[in-house]
């Protein structure tokens, strides 16, 4: 994350409301963390060679580019109305929505957008905006979900992985600006078969097995309350799949991070099945943290 003084909370938006609770979420992160807010929005038309001015004798207020600015000037003035006194600033950049977020992102304190826009299909729960910035993202990338809740926990997903421990970080500096308590949570289920020829024990030992787990995500917090002793941690080992506990406990959270890829992460997918099924049924905003390269 970039933690560059001065550096925004930048909100993608496009007209739709789902962009538009994006702002509303974006305005509230950026107030607790003192950030100014920038407000962008991908105009895509010139790459189409779709003329963005009005054509001849067309009514004031017509063409593209001006819809463009007049969505962008809606969107600074709701984010204003939510967290007054707020730096607020709006631009319009050429370029498709998904690019535009990108390159913002390595200059940002984190994004924030809508789970849909304007151009999403029905049949999508999350847009292809959203998983592609939160797969590429060079910051944290905040995702506008379910309910946005102004009480209840942080969860975080912990697999015991060296890259979810960016995700444990982010979420701990997510509790103390919110003034929340921290919740740490392991899911695991037993051991599968990785291949033919991998042979496993018939029986398992569940109280062993439970306390290697317990190690695992204890090794996964070692120093946490040192680092940030103002936040309250709670800690659940829960077996089960980690997309489903997850989601479980968003029910009540104001917040779920999750890793970009966990454990068992393919580095083909954009996304680590965690992350996307997380991501597609969390009943509370999301954030999708990437280990730093």
């Amino acid at each position: 994350m970039n933690s560059a003084n001065g550096a925004a909370v930048v909100v993608g938006v496009d007209g739709s409301e789902p962009a538009l609770r994006a702002v509303r979420l974006a305005a509230a992160e950026a107030a607790r963390r003192h950030r100014p807010l920038r407000v962008v929005h991908g105009f895509i038309w010139p790459l189409l060679r779709v003329a963005g001015s009005p054509p001849p004798g067309a009514p004031p207020g017509a063409g593209l580019r001006k819809q463009a600015e007049e969505l962008v000037s809606a969107a600074v003035a709701e984010a204003e109305t939510a967290a007054p006194g707020l730096r607020v600033s709006g631009e319009i950049i050429d370029g498709e929505a998904a690019a535009v977020l990108l390159g913002e992102s390595p200059t940002a304190t984190m994004i924030v957008l809508g789970d849909r826009g304007l151009g999403g299909f029905a049949a999508l729960v999350v847009g292809s905006v959203a998983i592609q910035v939160a797969a590429h993202a060079d910051c944290p990338v905040l995702v506008a979900r379910g309910t946005q809740r102004s009480v209840g926990p942080v969860v975080v997903g912990v697999d015991g992985s060296a890259l979810s421990q960016a995700a444990i970080e982010f979420a701990a500096e997510e509790a103390a600006v919110r003034g929340a308590r921290l919740h740490a949570v392991h899911a695991y289920t037993h051991p599968t078969s990785s291949g033919p020829g991998d042979m496993l024990p018939l029986v398992y030992e569940e109280s062993m097995l439970r306390d290697e787990e317990d190690r695992i995500l204890a090794e996964s917090l070692t120093g946490l309350s040192d680092r940030h002793p103002q936040v309250p941690l709670t800690r659940e080992v829960v077996h089960g799949r980690a997309a489903a506990v997850l989601t479980e406990a968003a029910r009540t959270a104001q917040l779920v991070v999750v890793g970009a890829h966990g454990r068992s992460g393919l580095t083909g997918l954009l996304l680590g099945s965690v992350s996307q099924g997380v991501l597609h049924h969390a009943d509370c905003p999301v954030a999708v943290v990437r280990s730093p390269t």
